[in-house]
């Protein structure tokens, strides 16, 4: 299979610049895989979609706001990090820019002084383990001088950092948000919980390989990213209990997705475990788990696409895709979303 198979054009205007005002008035598609029928409706019209009994599973992790813009000291020379891994102990593994200023023993300054690094050690690929020195708590600095990293394809500025996350988002520690649940809200979640639906959590933290393309053209060749996860007791009974009853599993998000798919056995139910997963779901690809999924629509030549060519027949979701661009659908991160059903 090829990575060309997963294409299409997409004009420039269509891709979203800034998130909904109103996160629920996002455009909705709904895809019905057994009619082949495709409908355009409104995003809070999606608790028609939820049936009383069905569990709606949705990913809690936060985005931090890890982009970080600062001076390297001495030379005052201008110097971009982004935040890709704790390592514990103030230890960070970073992304650098301009990297051929930030060799062992550098020092950078943050915020008129309030964080300052010092360059450790230089990996393979160009990242940089660094130390972070501070008073006080590292997330309050981060919350204050910090800016969220988003999508290259985005070039607006973003003026809220709330914007970026889901109402919902509760454990620090993604590079990327689960953008299908940024169309959900306080009030409608609560309606969703008042018709009957569980609502059970996973924890991913998604890590900026979500970005990087696949650069090989048979994509059964190409090497999955690592993103680690959890899922809880709690949140298991919920899964398990649908599962047991008849009731659907709907994933909110490829995020949550690939937890369940990671995790879950032969008949579809889950367990609670904390650990990594590189799970490349692709066509041909067998679902234990999920019977639905609420996505965005995602990047031609993307693993994410794939995913939900995955779920929906390749040639259905290519034709949706299509139908999107003729009706002017928002496109990525703060796009539109569709439901699979």
């Amino acid at each position: 299979m090829k990575v060309s198979d997963f294409s299409y054009n997409l004009p420039k205007e269509l891709i979203a610049q800034h998130p909904y005002e109103k996160r629920d008035e996002a455009r909705l598609m709904v895809l019905d895989r057994k009619t082949k029928k495709i409908d355009n409706k409104i995003f809070k019209d999606i608790i028609s979609y939820l049936n009383e009994g069905d569990c709606l599973v949705i990913n809690n992790t936060k985005v931090l706001p890890a982009r970080l813009y600062g001076e390297k000291i001495h030379t005052g020379a201008k110097v971009e990090f982004l935040l890709l891994k704790n390592l514990g102990q103030d230890m960070w593994e970073v992304l650098v820019k301009p990297g051929r200023k930030l060799l062992v023993g550098a020092k950078v300054t943050f915020g008129d002084g309030i964080l300052e690094a010092e360059i450790i050690k230089i990996l393979d690929m160009g990242n940089r383990i660094v130390k972070f020195k501070y008073n006080g708590i590292f997330n309050e600095i981060l919350d204050k001088i910090g800016l969220m990293p988003l999508p290259p394809y985005i070039r607006e500025r973003l003026e809220e950092n709330n914007k970026y996350q889901t109402v919902y988002a509760k454990y620090d520690g993604s590079a990327a948000a689960p953008t299908a649940g940024l169309h959900f809200t306080e009030d409608l979640l609560k309606k969703i919980k008042e018709k009957g639906v569980q609502i059970a959590n996973v924890t991913l933290h998604v890590g900026i390989g979500t970005f990087r393309p696949v650069k090989v053209e048979n994509i059964e060749e190409h090497d999955m990213h690592r993103e680690h996860f959890y899922i809880k007791q709690e949140d298991v009974e919920k899964i398990n209990t649908a599962k047991e009853n008849g009731k659907r599993i709907i994933a909110v998000g490829t995020t949550s997705c690939r937890v369940l798919e990671s995790v879950a056995d032969e008949h579809g139910k889950v367990k609670q475990i904390e650990g990594d997963t590189n799970i490349f779901i692709y066509p041909g690809y067998k679902f234990k788990c999920i019977d639905a999924l609420v996505t965005n629509f995602h990047l031609p030549e993307s693993t994410l696409i794939m995913l939900v060519s995955a779920f929906a027949e390749k040639e259905f979701v290519l034709e949706a895709y299509n139908t999107a661009i003729k009706e002017k659908y928002k496109f990525f991160s703060f796009g539109d979303a569709m439901i699979i059903i």
